[in-house]
């Protein structure tokens, strides 16, 4: 099956009315155009959101009222921490994070710059930084997004034979709804994982892997079976 930028836009990798930040997608191709306007949709939204359901906390943190926030968890703002979601013993968010509905930021995992679709899991030291996770998606204990290339170089979406220069200096992953990550995983910087794809344990992943996979390992990847 060929692959190519089409793959890896936002449609393709999202379902919107799973996010608060369903908004800061309009009008937007490809997802990572979204990572500089993080902070300020923050911004923007937080004010808007009903003081019944939500309490500011600290300079532009919102955390709903039926999210639970272990005492440990540290919170940078600006950042969202949305409906029954859950911020765990010694997590750290750095600023500008959306924390969707029902998601888990668990121990010893740092994000920055980052949108979590509802329902995601990064339970376990887990390093999530300029990046986004579709709705269900799950990153085994120790999987990280890297962020920055050791060049320091801007980095380029490639999907197949194409090629897309972001501009972007810090740019990690991009994951499709239901991504499973295995434990120990590094997604190099411009990673973009189509739906409903395992990731391998242990494995070191580059570019675009196709919605319905399962990589094993660099050049092996299988279809999944339904």
């Amino acid at each position: 099956m060929s692959t190519g930028l089409k793959d890896v836009i936002i449609k393709e990798l999202y379902t919107l009315d799973e996010t608060i930040a369903e908004e800061l997608f309009d009008g937007l191709t490809y997802p990572w155009e979204v990572l500089p306007k993080i902070g300020d949709f923050i911004l923007k939204l937080g004010a808007t959101l009903p003081e019944d359901k939500y309490e500011k906390r600290g300079e532009n943190i919102w955390v709903a009222k039926s999210a639970k926030v272990y005492p440990s968890a540290c919170i940078n703002g600006p950042a969202i921490i949305d409906e029954d979601a859950e911020i765990r013993h010694c997590a750290f968010i750095r600023g500008n994070a959306i924390v969707g509905k029902g998601a888990v930021v668990g121990n010893s995992t740092e994000l920055k710059n980052v949108i979590l679709f509802n329902k995601v899991q990064v339970p376990h030291y887990n390093y999530v930084g300029d990046s986004i996770l579709g709705w269900g998606a799950h990153m085994g204990a120790g999987s990280i997004t890297s962020n920055v290339k050791s060049d320091k170089t801007l980095v380029v979406v490639k999907a197949g034979e194409e090629r897309y220069e972001t501009g972007l200096k810090k740019f990690g992953a991009m994951l499709g709804d239901h991504v499973e990550v295995g434990c120990n995983s590094v997604l190099n910087p411009g990673t973009i994982i189509g739906k409903e794809t395992n990731i391998y344990p242990t494995s070191m992943v580059r570019g675009f892997i196709p919605a319905g996979s399962i990589y094993k390992k660099q050049g092996e990847i299988a279809e999944r079976k339904q």
